[in-house]
């Protein structure tokens, strides 16, 4: 059964510097080839060197003229970080689109980044946080739109306050859950933040819906030396067209959420389908475990203190 791939039209992004973390493969490398073909200069921040200019080849195939650049970076490591960020504070150029799409998804066993935090957590949130914080100059100079990729899954679970990097005991999926949710509340606190301090920024948030990505394929890194049981049955339903989006349908509500000018700042973007696993990408009611701005403001604390990153008040 043949499926209709769902599309947006991006506006003219020419003139404009768009960075993209988790660009060197999978639904990042789809966002920032679309960005890319749209005019905009795409800046993609990798860990692996090999697979970046990789990923740099791929979007020239479709774009031959793209405006593109490769720059290092590890949100596993606030060292790397900081690094990324003093080498563009230092070029001084204005980012009009950050997109902070990198995440790593479920490690079997317990696992943790160079700075001691649960993988998870210290990548998906914390290094995005630091991220942010180091890029906030270049970021106001440019009014810039800040998209944090969430997941369905931010709409479960909750965040393990008394043990935030799961020391006592783990649950890779609660982790997950954990970290996810911790983004969505940081991305909802900065766009309150920008507009009770007139920064200029607009923040919100996407998620891709259900569909058989990168996240949950082999990665032996991580301890998987295989792709997961769950992840052979969204790739079946996928290509069946039942239920689930597509590699292509889950790049889309970054894109909208990060380009759209009718997109709007503390709101959510998904698949509009059942259950928001796929479909054509809209905004959505912000999951209850977003809504919290004591929850945030506590993060947001709790975040500066553990990556010793303080963004203005």
């Amino acid at each position: 059964m043949a499926r209709r791939e769902h599309d947006i039209t991006l506006p003219d992004l020419h003139g404009q510097r768009a960075v993209v973390t988790g660009a060197s493969d999978g639904m990042g490398l789809g966002i920032a080839t679309r960005l890319a073909a749209a005019g905009a200069h795409v800046l993609l921040p990798v860990r692996n060197q090999r697979k970046g200019e990789a990923a740099l080849t791929k979007i020239r195939e479709q774009t031959p003229d793209a405006d593109l650049s490769l720059h290092a970076l590890d949100l596993s490591s606030l060292d790397s970080v900081a690094a990324l960020g003093r080498t563009l504070v230092d070029e001084g150029l204005p980012i009009h689109i950050l997109i902070n799409n990198a995440g790593v998804m479920t490690p079997p066993e317990r696992q943790t980044t160079a700075d001691g935090f649960e993988l998870q957590f210290g990548t998906n949130h914390l290094g995005h946080f630091a991220l942010v914080s180091w890029l906030l100059p270049l970021l106001r100079a440019g009014r810039a739109r800040i998209t944090s990729q969430i997941s369905i899954d931010a709409n479960q679970h909750s965040i393990n306050w008394d043990d935030l990097n799961w020391e006592r005991s783990y649950n890779g999926r609660h982790a997950y859950s954990q970290s996810k949710i911790a983004l969505g509340l940081f991305g909802v606190e900065l766009d309150r933040r920008s507009r009770q301090n007139d920064w200029g920024l607009t923040s919100n948030l996407s998620h891709p819906g259900v569909a058989p990505t990168n996240l949950l394929a082999a990665r032996p890194e991580l301890g998987r030396a295989q792709e997961t049981p769950l992840r052979r049955v969204i790739k079946t339903l996928s290509a069946r067209g039942l239920i689930f989006g597509t590699v292509e349908s889950a790049k889309l509500p970054a894109l909208l959420a990060a380009t759209s000018p009718e997109a709007r700042g503390g709101a959510l973007y998904g698949p509009s389908g059942f259950r928001h696993l796929g479909g054509p990408p809209a905004e959505q009611a912000l999951y209850s475990r977003l809504r919290s701005t004591a929850d945030a403001t506590r993060l947001w604390q709790v975040s500066e203190q553990l990556t010793r990153a303080a963004l203005p008040r």
